[in-house]
Protein backbone atom coordinates (compact mmCIF):
# COMPACT_ATOMS: atom_id res chain seq x y z
CA UNK A 1 0.00 0.00 0.00
CA UNK A 2 1.42 3.40 -1.04
CA UNK A 3 0.39 6.24 1.25
CA UNK A 4 0.55 9.49 -0.75
CA UNK A 5 1.76 11.38 2.33
CA UNK A 6 4.97 9.34 2.16
CA UNK A 7 5.48 10.90 -1.27
CA UNK A 8 5.05 14.47 -0.06
CA UNK A 9 1.29 15.08 -0.13
CA UNK A 10 0.10 17.47 2.58
CA UNK A 11 -3.70 17.32 2.47
CA UNK A 12 -4.35 20.77 3.96
CA UNK A 13 -6.61 21.96 1.12
CA UNK A 14 -4.12 24.66 0.12
CA UNK A 15 -0.93 22.93 -0.98
CA UNK A 16 -0.83 21.68 -4.56
CA UNK A 17 -0.57 17.90 -4.07
CA UNK A 18 -0.66 17.02 -7.78
CA UNK A 19 2.98 15.97 -8.12
CA UNK A 20 2.98 14.00 -4.88
CA UNK A 21 -0.02 11.94 -6.00
CA UNK A 22 1.50 11.34 -9.42
CA UNK A 23 4.74 10.27 -7.73
CA UNK A 24 2.84 7.79 -5.55
CA UNK A 25 1.15 6.32 -8.63
CA UNK A 26 4.40 6.03 -10.58
CA UNK A 27 6.58 4.73 -7.76
CA UNK A 28 4.04 2.91 -5.58
CA UNK A 29 2.96 -0.69 -5.32
CA UNK A 30 -0.34 -0.45 -7.23
CA UNK A 31 -2.59 0.33 -4.26
CA UNK A 32 -2.50 4.07 -3.68
CA UNK A 33 -4.01 5.07 -0.35
CA UNK A 34 -5.16 8.63 0.29
CA UNK A 35 -5.50 9.18 4.05
CA UNK A 36 -7.90 11.64 5.71
CA UNK A 37 -7.48 15.21 4.51
CA UNK A 38 -8.30 17.59 1.67
CA UNK A 39 -5.95 17.23 -1.28
CA UNK A 40 -5.84 20.03 -3.84
CA UNK A 41 -4.81 19.17 -7.40
CA UNK A 42 -4.39 21.55 -10.32
CA UNK A 43 -4.39 19.21 -13.31
CA UNK A 44 -5.68 15.76 -14.20
CA UNK A 45 -4.16 12.79 -12.42
CA UNK A 46 -3.81 10.29 -15.25
CA UNK A 47 -3.50 6.61 -14.41
CA UNK A 48 -1.84 4.80 -17.31
CA UNK A 49 -2.74 1.21 -16.60
CA UNK A 50 -0.06 -0.12 -18.93
CA UNK A 51 2.53 1.49 -16.65
CA UNK A 52 0.98 0.91 -13.22
CA UNK A 53 -0.10 -2.68 -13.59
CA UNK A 54 -3.09 -3.81 -11.49
CA UNK A 55 -4.26 -0.65 -9.76
CA UNK A 56 -6.54 0.64 -7.04
CA UNK A 57 -6.90 4.02 -5.40
CA UNK A 58 -8.82 4.25 -2.12
CA UNK A 59 -9.58 6.98 0.35
CA UNK A 60 -10.05 6.71 4.08
CA UNK A 61 -13.65 5.49 4.36
CA UNK A 62 -15.05 8.80 3.13
CA UNK A 63 -12.72 11.04 5.14
CA UNK A 64 -10.69 11.84 2.02
CA UNK A 65 -11.46 14.80 -0.25
CA UNK A 66 -9.92 15.56 -3.65
CA UNK A 67 -10.40 19.14 -4.87
CA UNK A 68 -9.87 19.65 -8.62
CA UNK A 69 -8.65 23.22 -9.06
CA UNK A 70 -8.22 23.00 -12.84
CA UNK A 71 -10.08 22.03 -16.01
CA UNK A 72 -10.70 18.40 -16.95
CA UNK A 73 -11.25 15.28 -14.85
CA UNK A 74 -9.64 14.94 -11.44
CA UNK A 75 -8.71 11.36 -12.42
CA UNK A 76 -8.42 9.80 -15.85
CA UNK A 77 -8.01 6.03 -16.17
CA UNK A 78 -6.48 5.01 -19.51
CA UNK A 79 -6.07 1.46 -20.73
CA UNK A 80 -5.53 -0.25 -24.07
CA UNK A 81 -8.45 -2.68 -24.26
CA UNK A 82 -9.69 -2.78 -27.86
CA UNK A 83 -11.63 -6.03 -27.62
CA UNK A 84 -15.05 -6.97 -26.29
CA UNK A 85 -16.20 -8.66 -23.10
CA UNK A 86 -15.21 -12.02 -24.59
CA UNK A 87 -12.24 -13.44 -22.66
CA UNK A 88 -10.53 -14.33 -25.91
CA UNK A 89 -10.53 -10.73 -27.09
CA UNK A 90 -8.21 -9.51 -24.33
CA UNK A 91 -4.51 -8.96 -24.84
CA UNK A 92 -2.04 -10.39 -22.33
CA UNK A 93 -1.40 -6.88 -21.00
CA UNK A 94 -5.10 -6.36 -20.32
CA UNK A 95 -5.43 -9.78 -18.68
CA UNK A 96 -2.49 -9.34 -16.31
CA UNK A 97 -1.96 -5.60 -15.83
CA UNK A 98 -5.08 -3.60 -16.69
CA UNK A 99 -7.94 -5.68 -15.29
CA UNK A 100 -10.33 -4.25 -12.69
CA UNK A 101 -8.94 -0.84 -11.73
CA UNK A 102 -10.75 0.47 -8.63
CA UNK A 103 -11.55 3.96 -7.36
CA UNK A 104 -13.24 4.01 -3.97
CA UNK A 105 -14.01 5.65 -0.62
CA UNK A 106 -13.52 9.37 -1.25
CA UNK A 107 -15.13 12.67 -2.13
CA UNK A 108 -14.19 14.39 -5.39
CA UNK A 109 -15.19 17.99 -5.91
CA UNK A 110 -14.04 20.93 -8.01
CA UNK A 111 -13.53 24.68 -8.04
CA UNK A 112 -13.03 25.14 -11.79
CA UNK A 113 -16.18 25.40 -13.98
CA UNK A 114 -14.77 22.73 -16.33
CA UNK A 115 -13.58 20.35 -13.61
CA UNK A 116 -14.96 16.81 -13.92
CA UNK A 117 -14.88 13.90 -11.51
CA UNK A 118 -13.51 10.82 -13.33
CA UNK A 119 -12.98 9.92 -16.98
CA UNK A 120 -12.23 6.47 -18.41
CA UNK A 121 -10.85 5.39 -21.78
CA UNK A 122 -10.30 1.80 -22.98
CA UNK A 123 -10.57 0.25 -19.53
CA UNK A 124 -11.58 -3.32 -18.67
CA UNK A 125 -13.67 -4.05 -15.53
CA UNK A 126 -13.47 -0.54 -14.05
CA UNK A 127 -15.08 -0.30 -10.59
CA UNK A 128 -16.39 2.90 -8.96
CA UNK A 129 -17.39 2.32 -5.34
CA UNK A 130 -18.38 4.49 -2.37
CA UNK A 131 -17.67 7.85 -3.99
CA UNK A 132 -19.18 11.29 -3.45
CA UNK A 133 -18.87 13.21 -6.72
CA UNK A 134 -20.18 16.72 -6.18
CA UNK A 135 -19.84 20.28 -7.46
CA UNK A 136 -17.96 19.27 -10.57
CA UNK A 137 -19.24 19.32 -14.14
CA UNK A 138 -19.69 15.64 -15.11
CA UNK A 139 -19.43 13.12 -12.28
CA UNK A 140 -18.39 9.98 -14.20
CA UNK A 141 -17.55 10.41 -17.89
CA UNK A 142 -17.00 7.33 -20.07
CA UNK A 143 -15.63 7.94 -23.57
CA UNK A 144 -14.21 6.08 -26.58
CA UNK A 145 -14.31 2.43 -25.43
CA UNK A 146 -14.78 0.63 -22.12
CA UNK A 147 -15.94 -2.83 -21.05
CA UNK A 148 -17.59 -4.31 -17.93
CA UNK A 149 -18.00 -1.17 -15.81
CA UNK A 150 -19.53 -1.15 -12.32
CA UNK A 151 -20.81 2.01 -10.62
CA UNK A 152 -22.14 1.20 -7.15
CA UNK A 153 -22.88 2.79 -3.79
CA UNK A 154 -21.98 6.28 -4.99
CA UNK A 155 -23.49 9.71 -4.38
CA UNK A 156 -23.37 11.65 -7.64
CA UNK A 157 -24.85 14.86 -6.42
CA UNK A 158 -25.29 18.51 -7.40
CA UNK A 159 -23.06 18.76 -10.44
CA UNK A 160 -23.39 21.32 -13.25
CA UNK A 161 -23.26 18.72 -16.04
CA UNK A 162 -24.35 15.08 -16.08
CA UNK A 163 -24.13 12.58 -13.23
CA UNK A 164 -23.06 9.57 -15.34
CA UNK A 165 -22.25 10.57 -18.93
CA UNK A 166 -21.71 8.01 -21.69
CA UNK A 167 -20.55 10.02 -24.70
CA UNK A 168 -19.09 8.93 -28.06
CA UNK A 169 -18.60 5.55 -26.47
CA UNK A 170 -18.48 1.88 -27.40
CA UNK A 171 -19.41 -0.06 -24.26
CA UNK A 172 -20.78 -3.48 -23.45
CA UNK A 173 -21.66 -4.52 -19.91
CA UNK A 174 -22.24 -1.71 -17.42
CA UNK A 175 -24.05 -1.98 -14.08
CA UNK A 176 -25.22 1.26 -12.43
CA UNK A 177 -26.69 0.10 -9.13
CA UNK A 178 -27.54 1.30 -5.63
CA UNK A 179 -26.55 4.94 -6.13
CA UNK A 180 -28.01 8.34 -5.42
CA UNK A 181 -27.83 10.38 -8.65
CA UNK A 182 -29.48 13.70 -8.02
CA UNK A 183 -29.51 17.47 -8.61
CA UNK A 184 -27.28 17.28 -11.68
CA UNK A 185 -28.16 20.16 -14.00
CA UNK A 186 -27.91 18.35 -17.36
CA UNK A 187 -29.32 14.99 -16.35
CA UNK A 188 -28.78 11.99 -14.12
CA UNK A 189 -27.68 9.35 -16.65
CA UNK A 190 -27.15 10.54 -20.23
CA UNK A 191 -26.11 8.57 -23.33
CA UNK A 192 -25.32 10.21 -26.68
CA UNK A 193 -23.59 9.13 -29.92
CA UNK A 194 -22.74 5.74 -28.48
CA UNK A 195 -23.07 2.01 -29.06
CA UNK A 196 -24.13 0.43 -25.77
CA UNK A 197 -25.09 -3.17 -24.94
CA UNK A 198 -26.01 -4.79 -21.60
CA UNK A 199 -26.89 -1.69 -19.60
CA UNK A 200 -28.37 -2.34 -16.16
CA UNK A 201 -29.77 0.61 -14.17
CA UNK A 202 -31.10 -0.91 -10.95
CA UNK A 203 -31.88 0.09 -7.38
CA UNK A 204 -30.98 3.77 -7.70
CA UNK A 205 -32.56 6.98 -6.53
CA UNK A 206 -32.38 9.27 -9.59
CA UNK A 207 -34.10 12.58 -8.98
CA UNK A 208 -34.27 16.37 -9.44
CA UNK A 209 -31.73 16.38 -12.25
CA UNK A 210 -32.53 19.72 -13.87
CA UNK A 211 -31.80 23.43 -13.68
CA UNK A 212 -33.83 24.35 -10.61
CA UNK A 213 -31.28 23.85 -7.83
CA UNK A 214 -28.57 25.59 -9.90
CA UNK A 215 -30.35 28.91 -10.53
CA UNK A 216 -29.65 28.71 -14.27
CA UNK A 217 -31.86 29.07 -17.33
CA UNK A 218 -34.40 26.33 -17.96
CA UNK A 219 -33.32 23.65 -20.44
CA UNK A 220 -34.78 20.27 -21.43
CA UNK A 221 -33.25 17.34 -19.59
CA UNK A 222 -34.12 14.00 -18.03
CA UNK A 223 -33.20 11.74 -15.14
CA UNK A 224 -32.39 9.10 -17.76
CA UNK A 225 -31.77 10.47 -21.27
CA UNK A 226 -30.77 8.22 -24.16
CA UNK A 227 -30.34 9.50 -27.72
CA UNK A 228 -29.36 7.03 -30.45
CA UNK A 229 -30.28 9.17 -33.45
CA UNK A 230 -26.65 9.82 -34.47
CA UNK A 231 -25.24 7.66 -37.26
CA UNK A 232 -24.04 4.32 -35.92
CA UNK A 233 -25.47 4.86 -32.45
CA UNK A 234 -27.60 2.22 -30.72
CA UNK A 235 -28.51 1.14 -27.20
CA UNK A 236 -29.81 -2.42 -26.78
CA UNK A 237 -30.21 -5.02 -24.03
CA UNK A 238 -31.23 -2.63 -21.27
CA UNK A 239 -32.88 -3.12 -17.87
CA UNK A 240 -34.19 -0.16 -15.89
CA UNK A 241 -35.58 -1.73 -12.72
CA UNK A 242 -36.45 -0.92 -9.10
CA UNK A 243 -35.43 2.74 -9.23
CA UNK A 244 -37.06 5.87 -7.88
CA UNK A 245 -36.99 8.29 -10.82
CA UNK A 246 -38.60 11.61 -10.00
CA UNK A 247 -38.14 15.33 -10.44
CA UNK A 248 -39.58 18.80 -10.48
CA UNK A 249 -41.09 19.68 -13.85
CA UNK A 250 -39.16 21.64 -16.46
CA UNK A 251 -40.06 22.72 -20.00
CA UNK A 252 -39.35 19.82 -22.35
CA UNK A 253 -38.24 17.71 -19.40
CA UNK A 254 -38.83 14.00 -18.76
CA UNK A 255 -38.05 11.41 -16.14
CA UNK A 256 -37.10 8.92 -18.89
CA UNK A 257 -36.48 10.18 -22.44
CA UNK A 258 -35.44 7.75 -25.17
CA UNK A 259 -34.94 8.79 -28.80
CA UNK A 260 -34.16 6.06 -31.30
CA UNK A 261 -34.06 5.74 -35.07
CA UNK A 262 -36.84 3.39 -36.04
CA UNK A 263 -35.55 2.56 -39.53
CA UNK A 264 -31.93 1.69 -38.77
CA UNK A 265 -30.64 -1.53 -40.33
CA UNK A 266 -30.29 -3.26 -36.97
CA UNK A 267 -33.57 -2.66 -35.10
CA UNK A 268 -33.31 -1.16 -31.63
CA UNK A 269 -35.00 -2.79 -28.68
CA UNK A 270 -34.57 -5.45 -26.01
CA UNK A 271 -35.58 -2.98 -23.31
CA UNK A 272 -37.29 -3.69 -20.00
CA UNK A 273 -38.46 -0.80 -17.79
CA UNK A 274 -40.03 -2.43 -14.75
CA UNK A 275 -40.80 -1.94 -11.08
CA UNK A 276 -39.90 1.76 -10.91
CA UNK A 277 -41.55 4.73 -9.23
CA UNK A 278 -41.54 7.51 -11.85
CA UNK A 279 -43.05 10.95 -11.38
CA UNK A 280 -43.39 14.74 -11.54
CA UNK A 281 -42.08 16.01 -14.87
CA UNK A 282 -43.54 17.49 -18.05
CA UNK A 283 -43.65 13.95 -19.44
CA UNK A 284 -42.79 11.06 -17.16
CA UNK A 285 -41.77 8.62 -19.92
CA UNK A 286 -41.39 9.78 -23.53
CA UNK A 287 -40.30 7.22 -26.14
CA UNK A 288 -39.64 8.28 -29.74
CA UNK A 289 -38.83 5.84 -32.53
CA UNK A 290 -38.51 2.98 -30.08
CA UNK A 291 -38.91 -0.68 -31.00
CA UNK A 292 -39.13 -3.64 -28.68
CA UNK A 293 -39.76 -2.17 -25.22
CA UNK A 294 -41.60 -3.67 -22.24
CA UNK A 295 -42.90 -1.16 -19.67
CA UNK A 296 -44.38 -3.09 -16.76
CA UNK A 297 -45.13 -2.95 -13.06
CA UNK A 298 -44.32 0.74 -12.65
CA UNK A 299 -46.03 3.46 -10.65
CA UNK A 300 -46.04 6.48 -12.99
CA UNK A 301 -47.54 9.57 -11.47
CA UNK A 302 -48.20 13.27 -12.00
CA UNK A 303 -47.13 14.98 -15.18
CA UNK A 304 -47.73 18.33 -16.82
CA UNK A 305 -48.54 16.63 -20.14
CA UNK A 306 -48.58 12.81 -20.10
CA UNK A 307 -47.45 9.94 -17.90
CA UNK A 308 -46.41 8.07 -21.04
CA UNK A 309 -46.01 9.28 -24.62
CA UNK A 310 -45.26 6.71 -27.32
CA UNK A 311 -44.29 8.54 -30.50
CA UNK A 312 -43.50 6.67 -33.74
CA UNK A 313 -42.97 3.46 -31.76
CA UNK A 314 -43.54 -0.21 -32.57
CA UNK A 315 -43.60 -3.53 -30.73
CA UNK A 316 -44.26 -2.01 -27.31
CA UNK A 317 -45.86 -3.85 -24.39
CA UNK A 318 -47.32 -1.73 -21.59
CA UNK A 319 -48.57 -3.94 -18.78
CA UNK A 320 -49.76 -3.69 -15.18
CA UNK A 321 -48.72 -0.09 -14.59
CA UNK A 322 -50.44 2.47 -12.41
CA UNK A 323 -50.93 5.85 -14.09
CA UNK A 324 -52.14 8.43 -11.60
CA UNK A 325 -52.44 12.11 -10.80
CA UNK A 326 -51.83 12.56 -7.10
CA UNK A 327 -51.96 16.35 -6.84
CA UNK A 328 -54.25 18.97 -8.46
CA UNK A 329 -51.45 20.96 -10.16
CA UNK A 330 -50.38 17.98 -12.29
CA UNK A 331 -52.17 15.67 -14.73
CA UNK A 332 -52.13 12.06 -15.94
CA UNK A 333 -52.75 9.98 -19.01
CA UNK A 334 -51.17 8.10 -21.91
CA UNK A 335 -50.74 9.26 -25.52
CA UNK A 336 -49.89 7.14 -28.58
CA UNK A 337 -49.03 8.99 -31.79
CA UNK A 338 -47.93 7.46 -35.11
CA UNK A 339 -47.34 4.10 -33.42
CA UNK A 340 -48.18 0.50 -34.21
CA UNK A 341 -48.16 -2.99 -32.70
CA UNK A 342 -48.71 -1.85 -29.12
CA UNK A 343 -50.39 -3.76 -26.30
CA UNK A 344 -51.72 -1.96 -23.19
CA UNK A 345 -52.90 -4.55 -20.69
CA UNK A 346 -53.94 -4.64 -17.04
CA UNK A 347 -53.19 -0.99 -16.22
CA UNK A 348 -54.99 1.39 -13.90
CA UNK A 349 -55.49 4.97 -15.07
CA UNK A 350 -56.91 7.28 -12.41
CA UNK A 351 -57.36 11.01 -12.00
CA UNK A 352 -57.58 11.31 -8.23
CA UNK A 353 -57.84 15.11 -7.98
CA UNK A 354 -61.17 16.92 -7.99
CA UNK A 355 -62.32 19.02 -10.92
CA UNK A 356 -60.54 17.20 -13.72
CA UNK A 357 -57.09 17.91 -15.07
CA UNK A 358 -56.47 21.38 -16.47
CA UNK A 359 -55.12 20.04 -19.76
CA UNK A 360 -58.46 18.46 -20.61
CA UNK A 361 -56.69 15.38 -21.96
CA UNK A 362 -58.44 12.02 -21.78
CA UNK A 363 -56.77 9.26 -19.81
CA UNK A 364 -55.88 7.39 -23.01
CA UNK A 365 -55.49 8.96 -26.45
CA UNK A 366 -54.55 7.04 -29.61
CA UNK A 367 -53.79 9.14 -32.69
CA UNK A 368 -52.68 8.16 -36.21
CA UNK A 369 -51.84 4.66 -34.98
CA UNK A 370 -52.75 1.10 -35.90
CA UNK A 371 -52.81 -2.40 -34.47
CA UNK A 372 -53.24 -1.31 -30.87
CA UNK A 373 -54.71 -3.70 -28.29
CA UNK A 374 -56.12 -2.22 -25.08
CA UNK A 375 -57.39 -4.94 -22.77
CA UNK A 376 -58.28 -5.44 -19.12
CA UNK A 377 -57.63 -1.86 -17.99
CA UNK A 378 -59.44 0.48 -15.60
CA UNK A 379 -59.84 4.13 -16.64
CA UNK A 380 -61.31 6.13 -13.81
CA UNK A 381 -62.42 9.80 -13.89
CA UNK A 382 -61.37 10.90 -17.34
CA UNK A 383 -62.63 14.09 -19.02
CA UNK A 384 -65.16 14.01 -21.88
CA UNK A 385 -64.14 10.51 -23.02
CA UNK A 386 -62.19 7.71 -21.41
CA UNK A 387 -60.46 6.71 -24.64
CA UNK A 388 -60.02 9.11 -27.55
CA UNK A 389 -59.33 7.68 -31.01
CA UNK A 390 -58.20 9.95 -33.86
CA UNK A 391 -57.36 8.60 -37.32
CA UNK A 392 -56.78 5.16 -35.81
CA UNK A 393 -57.26 1.70 -37.30
CA UNK A 394 -57.27 -1.94 -36.17
CA UNK A 395 -57.90 -1.00 -32.55
CA UNK A 396 -59.05 -3.76 -30.16
CA UNK A 397 -60.67 -2.50 -26.94
CA UNK A 398 -61.62 -5.51 -24.85
CA UNK A 399 -62.62 -6.04 -21.22
CA UNK A 400 -61.99 -2.47 -20.04
CA UNK A 401 -63.74 -0.59 -17.23
CA UNK A 402 -64.31 3.11 -17.96
CA UNK A 403 -66.12 4.94 -15.17
CA UNK A 404 -66.60 8.38 -13.62
CA UNK A 405 -67.01 8.33 -9.82
CA UNK A 406 -67.19 12.10 -9.30
CA UNK A 407 -70.48 13.70 -8.18
CA UNK A 408 -70.17 16.22 -11.03
CA UNK A 409 -69.60 13.86 -13.92
CA UNK A 410 -67.07 15.20 -16.44
CA UNK A 411 -66.90 12.15 -18.72
CA UNK A 412 -69.71 11.93 -21.27
CA UNK A 413 -68.64 8.93 -23.36
CA UNK A 414 -66.47 5.89 -22.95
CA UNK A 415 -64.86 6.02 -26.38
CA UNK A 416 -64.72 8.99 -28.73
CA UNK A 417 -63.84 8.59 -32.41
CA UNK A 418 -62.52 11.46 -34.53
CA UNK A 419 -61.22 11.68 -38.06
CA UNK A 420 -60.91 8.46 -40.01
CA UNK A 421 -61.22 5.46 -37.68
CA UNK A 422 -61.43 1.96 -39.16
CA UNK A 423 -61.68 -1.60 -37.81
CA UNK A 424 -62.43 -0.58 -34.23
CA UNK A 425 -63.52 -3.51 -32.06
CA UNK A 426 -65.08 -2.92 -28.65
CA UNK A 427 -66.06 -5.87 -26.46
CA UNK A 428 -66.79 -6.46 -22.78
CA UNK A 429 -66.88 -2.75 -21.92
CA UNK A 430 -68.12 -1.69 -18.48
CA UNK A 431 -69.05 2.00 -18.72
CA UNK A 432 -70.64 4.08 -15.99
Amino acid sequence: MSNIQYFGAVGDGKTDDTEAILHAIEQGDGHVRIPPGTYRITRTIEIDLTATGPFGMTGAAGATTIVMDGAGPAFRFVGTHGGTGDPGSRSDDVIHNERMPILADMKITGTHPEADGVECQKTMQMVFRNLLLTEVRHGIHLVERNRNVIVTHCHIYFNTGVGVYLEDLNLHQINISDNHISYNRQGGIRIERSEIRNLQITGNDIEYNNFRSHGTEEEPTAEIYIDTTAEGASVNEVTVASNTIQATNSAGGCNIRILETSDESRPPGLWSITGNVIGSQEHNVHLTGCYGVVLSGNTIYSCVERNLWLEDCSQITVGSNLFRRHTPKYGCGVLLTSSQNVVINGCTFEDEAEGGQVSGYPLLEISNSQRITVTGNQLINSIKEGVKLSDASQINLTGNTIIDTRPERLMTQAIGQYGKCEQIQVAGLLFD
